[in-house]
């Protein structure tokens, strides 16, 4: 098992395969740890069929064996084997826990299938779990990545968890679509700004050529206190540059 363990992360294949052979043909396979230990092999290592063998032969399922397996079929692509397993688990009221639901999620980021991250979406929505606020800023940036600014919207207003990342998360996908005003709607309703909320906004005006509202805004975030940092400045300046306010940038 320890053996395994250590081949995982390393380049070890056929001294894996070898350890692998012999735990099969032994049958230590039926212990919940050696089998455990060889699935993990299996989807660090990116074989295809061996890690649902394993997984089939496991004694007994907890919820790090689930999520390994899924993280196999996402590390392989295989969405509709991942989708499968994932209503499988549901049917034997396995919880999904934050781990496999940020991979499933990530998934979905990856491809840049907004089918897929629909469904998935869906699927969480059906199975009543409650996304943290990773999971919530890896679909946000899904759905804006996939060019649908309405999905990512309506899921950052309907979601409960939303700290200061999530906040700026929708911020910077309405940015990255040219959006200034759906990304100024969060900005003037976030409870808590940081000074990435105020460099995304001031980034925002400054390029789509409103530069006087960019500098309003800067000066509106050193009277409440804001420490500027380099990329404030920055942009700040740029700004400044463009519009030929240069008594501002002195």
């Amino acid at each position: 098992m320890y053996l395994l363990k250590a081949l995982v992360s390393g380049k070890n294949v056929n001294e894996g395969e070898e350890v692998h052979t012999s735990v099969v043909r032994t049958g230590f396979v039926s212990s919940k740890f050696v089998s455990g230990a060889l699935l993990g092999f299996s989807v660090g290592n990116g074989f295809t069929c061996k890690p649902r063998w394993v997984f089939n032969e496991m004694p007994q399922l907890g919820l790090v064996s689930w999520t390994l397996m899924i993280r196999a079929y996402v590390c392989l692509t295989l969405l509709g084997e991942e989708l499968e397993l994932l209503r499988t688990m549901r049917g034997v009221s396995v919880m999904l826990g934050m781990v496999a639901v940020a991979t499933v999620v990530s998934a979905c980021d990856l491809l840049g299938d907004l089918g897929f991250a629909k469904t998935m979406h869906c699927f969480i929505e059906k199975s009543e779990i409650e996304v943290d606020a990773i999971v919530s800023c890896i679909l946000i940036n899904t759905y804006g990545e996939c060019g649908s600014l309405d999905d990512a919207y309506r899921f950052f207003w309907k979601t409960a968890m939303k700290n200061v990342v999530v906040w700026n998360t929708m911020i910077h996908q309405s940015l990255e679509h040219n959006n200034l005003e759906l990304g100024k709607q969060p900005f003037d309703w976030m409870p808590k700004r940081d000074v990435a909320s105020w460099n995304s906004m001031i980034q925002g005006f400054t390029n789509v050529g409103q530069y006087e509202e960019a500098l309003a805004l800067f000066h509106d975030m050193e009277i409440l206190v804001f420490r500027p940092n380099t990329l404030t400045l920055s942009s700040t300046l740029s700004n400044c540059a463009s519009h030929g306010a240069l008594e501002a940038g002195a």
